[in-house]
């Protein structure tokens, strides 16, 4: 059974002004520098509106426990891509190319008086007899601090500007 992660992000700024941020290559590549990645392209075709945003990066392992380097390396890449159907409302994929998992959902943009609140829910499955369970919540454990990362920099990002 796949292990569900949700994870939600708050700002204060308006949903359109999260979603241009979304979709801005600069934000997302900055998100990356501090998600720790070692090499990372961003790709994001559309607009505010509707996108595809593509992010493939490398992060070092060694937060991970030794029983899970074993199965991942020194590096591991990740693939996330996002598509989003109107500037609220995106599914998610985040995929580890040669390995046996995925992470699939959504993310959405909410706002209330002039805050926005990002609820990112994922469906994390490790197709690996025995220890695919633990492998599911060490996977959430590092999306959670990845996207505790994101939001730290998005409220960079929106107080910046």
């Amino acid at each position: 059974m796949p292990t569900r992660l949700v994870h939600t992000m708050t700002y204060d700024a308006p949903a359109i002004e999260v979603a241009a941020m979304l979709s801005d290559p600069t934000f997302r590549e900055q998100v990356c520098r501090n998600q720790r990645a070692t090499r990372f392209a961003v790709e994001i075709e559309g607009n505010v509106d509707a996108k595809a945003v593509r992010i493939e990066m490398d992060q070092p392992t060694d937060r991970v426990p030794a029983f899970a380097q074993k199965i991942v390396g020194a590096t591991t890449t990740i693939v996330q891509t996002e598509t989003w159907s109107s500037p609220t409302n995106a599914t998610v994929l985040v995929g580890i190319p040669g390995k046996p998992g995925e992470m699939r959902g959504t993310a959405t943009l909410v706002e209330a008086d002039g805050v926005t609140t990002e609820t990112v829910e994922l469906e994390i499955t490790v197709k690996i007899p025995l220890v695919a369970g633990k492998i599911e919540q060490l996977l959430a454990k590092l999306l959670g601090s990845a996207l505790r990362a994101e939001e730290r920099t998005g409220k960079e990002w929106l107080a910046a500007d």
